[in-house]
This record gives structure tokens, C-alpha cells and sequence, in this order.
């Protein structure tokens, strides 16, 4: 009989391995010497111990699910138990139990990380749903909170699922809110269809205006009128696209029409009026040369008449110089007026009466602190006699301005 410390082959070839439970035969050798039965049945445990080691490798190592090792675990511990093999099988029992301890525990992480995913998921997904309801209830922005809409529902699709229960109550707040979104945006444009709508009936009577006018030669009345119709315009809003288009051609042809008229009869009308401009050109320059050099604003004023009826005889102005010319003339007509208004203040009695008045309260005045200051410096009284002289030297100034002023109205 041929002995190992784990097993042993009997004179007839049976072939047992000692346990805790005691021995047990794992098999039969009629083939060879013992010592070959026993390496035989030796690297059969070998191999068992190989997979063992790989799984705890793998429970160590990797992210093996607890419920994939303990279906593992089961598995060897059956082939531990039936095995028929030749070695320390109660210590590979034993390295199992303690895998199935380590695999109790990932069971435990596992369900916590899964817990942990779920409520990270159901905090994903609840921030997802509260936005989508707040572009439902706020956005008027409707194409940029259609496309976040859109957005949030692949967000959604993205992002991983909650548990079951949460799922189904988050998704119908979501799809409410979509809804609630659609709802929103339709009944937006379906208003805005119906203003539109009133919007082209208002300008399609504008542009009926504008085209009734386009052949009037009532110049100045029909451009006031063209303006108003414009501020209509402006005022009314948009219609839609299209029609929008298609009326302001219409009105613009009108106005154009219009307006192509009038500059043509004005363009004849200024040509005409060419020889006018030359003529007040000439008044102009003799006028600008002469008026400001006489010193005497009645002279001046004299001299003005003739040259504004001068002016008048010569006619109306082209329009492209009207303004520049009409202008420069009515500065020297200022120039004039304001000459005048000075010599009238100057010359006027009301004006000198005021002045005298003034001159006089002043030289009284000063005599008062005259009489004050003589009195302070004979009483030794310092502080009022330089109050008195200080008021003296400002009334004394002011007089001399007013003597000034009075002696130029003389």
C-alpha cells in the first residue's frame, strides 16, 4: 500500500483521500505504480486549487458581481466536495468559505452602490424634469426652449435609470411638461397668426391710400399725406412674411411713383429759377460787404430795406440753395436788429434815469461810510474802521462803473 499525507492507494488499486470527515474513495488505478496513481490525483487538485486562486484573483482584482461569485463559490464547492483528486481538500474548503464571506460583503457594497446610482439617477433625472418644467411655464423664446426641450429629452435617454416607481412618476411629470410646452407654442402662434392676419387687412387699406395718391399733383398736401401713411405703417407691426413683402413693394411703388413726379416738376421748376439764385447771390455778397461797415444802426437799418426789397423782387430760390442763401440773409437782418436793440438801451431816458439813480445811491452810500469811518478811528475802534474801509474800496469800484456806464449814454 502506497501512503501520502492527504491520501493513500490501496494493494488493489483504490485510490481514497483523507478529509475531516474521514477517507472516501476519489477513484481507481489498475494501470501503473501507485506512486503514478497519486501524482495523478494530485494534479487533479492542483487544478482545482488553480481555479480556486482564480477566483479570488478575480473577487480581488475585478468588478465580478457577488451574485457571479457565489454562483462560482457553488460551483467549486461541489467539485471540492465529489472531487477525485488527492490533496488538501478541507483548506480549499476553507479558502471558499472565506470567498463566500468576501462575496457577502461585495453583495453589501454592491446593493449600497446600486442605491447610491439610483439616487444620483433619480437627482439627475429630477433636475432634468425641473427644468423642462420651468421652459414650459416661463419660455416665450420658442425656438431656443423648443431645442432645450429637445435636449433635455435626450439628457433623459442619457442618463442612467432610477428605480422603476421613480421612473414612471418622473417621466409623466416630463412628458406633461413637453406637452404642456407644445400646448403653449401652438396657441402663441395661433394668436399671432390671427394679429398678423389683422395686421395685413390694415396695411393692404394703407397701401390702397398710398396707390389712390400716386397720381396727385397736389404736391405738398400728398407728401404730408405720404408721411402720415408711413407712420401708419411703421405703427401696424408685421404681417406675415409673404404679405408683408408683397404690400411694401406695392406701397413703395406707389410712393415712388409719386414722389418721381413731384422731383420731376421740382428739377424743371428749379432750373427755371436758376437766374433768381444768381441775382440774390450778387444782393447777397453787396449786402454782407456793405451793412456791417455802417456804424449808425438806423443808417443800417435804412440801408437793409433796400437790399430785402431787392431780395423779394428777385424771386423765389431753387431748392438746393434756398436754405443756405435764405439763411445767410437773415443773419445780417439779426446783425441789423441786435445793432439797434444796443443803441436803443443806450440812448433810451428810462435807461439813463436808472443809471443816474444808480451813481447817486452809490456816491451817498459812500459818503455814509465816510462819515463811519472817520468815527472809528477817532473812538480807536480798529475792527470797525477796517470793515468801513473795506466796504468804501467795493462801493468805490462800483461807482466808478457806474459813472463809466452813464458818461457812454450821454
Amino acid at each position: 500500500m502506497t501512503t501520502d499525507p492527504w491520501g493513500r492507494v490501496d494493494d488493489d488499486g483504490t485510490v481514497y483521500v483523507r478529509t475531516s470527515e474521514g477517507e472516501r474513495v476519489v477513484g481507481s488505478w489498475q494501470a501503473g505504480e501507485p506512486e503514478e496513481a497519486l501524482a495523478f490525483f494530485r494534479r487533479k487538485y492542483d487544478a482545482l486549487v488553480t481555479e480556486v486562486e482564480l477566483l479570488e484573483k478575480r473577487l480581488r482584482s475585478t468588478d465580478l458581481s457577488a451574485s457571479s461569485a457565489m454562483s462560482s463559490i457553488d460551483k467549486l464547492r461541489t467539485a471540492v466536495r465529489e472531487a477525485g483528486a488527492v490533496g488538501d481538500l478541507d483548506s480549499l474548503m476553507a479558502r471558499l468559505d472565506v470567498l463566500a464571506d468576501r462575496a457577502e460583503e461585495r453583495k453589501v457594497e454592491q446593493k449600497q452602490a446600486q442605491e447610491n446610482a439610483r439616487e444620483q439617477a433619480r437627482e439627475t433625472k429630477e433636475r432634468i424634469v425641473a427644468e423642462a418644467e420651468r421652459v414650459a411655464v416661463e419660455t416665450t423664446h420658442w425656438k431656443s426652449g423648443g431645442e432645450r426641450m429637445l435636449q433635455l429629452i435626450e439628457e433623459w435617454k442619457k442618463a442612467p435609470r432610477a428605480d422603476r416607481p421613480t421612473e414612471q412618476a418622473l417621466w409623466k411629470r416630463m412628458s406633461a411638461a413637453r406637452n404642456s410646452f407644445s400646448k403653449r407654442r401652438k396657441a402663441y402662434f395661433a394668436g399671432l397668426d390671427q394679429e398678423r392676419e389683422e395686421v395685413r387687412a390694415v396695411k393692404e387699406r394703407i397701401v390702397a391710400e398710398a396707390e389712390a395718391l400716386s397720381g396727385s399733383e397736389d404736391w405738398g398736401p400728398t407728401a404730408r399725406a405720404y408721411r402720415d401713411l408711413m407712420q401708419q405703417w411703421k405703427r401696424t407691426g408685421r404681417a406675415d412674411r409673404a404679405s408683408e413683402d408683397k404690400l411694401w413693394a406695392r406701397f413703395k411703388a406707389a410712393q415712388d411713383r409719386f414722389f418721381d413726379a413731384r422731383n420731376a416738376v421740382f428739377a424743371e421748376r428749379d432750373a427755371e429759377l436758376r437766374v433768381n439764385a444768381e441775382a440774390k447771390e450778387k444782393i447777397l455778397a453787396e449786402a454782407q460787404a456793405e451793412i456791417p461797415a455802417i456804424s449808425d444802426p438806423r443808417r443800417a437799418r435804412a440801408r437793409l430795406r433796400d437790399y430785402q426789397e431787392a431780395w423779394e423782387a428777385a424771386g423765389e430760390l431753387p431748392r438746393d440753395v434756398r436754405d443756405q442763401l435764405e439763411g445767410a440773409f437773415r443773419r445780417i437782418e439779426d446783425d441789423v436788429r441786435r445793432a439797434e436793440d444796443a443803441e436803443w438801451k443806450r440812448t433810451s431816458p428810462e435807461a439813463r434815469a436808472r443809471a443816474k439813480d444808480t451813481v447817486d445811491q452809490l456816491a451817498s452810500a459812500i459818503s455814509g461810510l465816510e462819515a463811519k469811518l472817520e468815527k472809528a478811528r477817532a473812538a480807536g475802534d480798529t475792527k470797525r474802521a477796517k470793515e468801513a474801509e473795506e466796504a468804501l474800496d467795493a462801493r468805490r469800484a462800483w461807482l466808478a462803473e457806474a459813472e463809466k456806464a452813464l458818461d457812454e449814454m450821454s
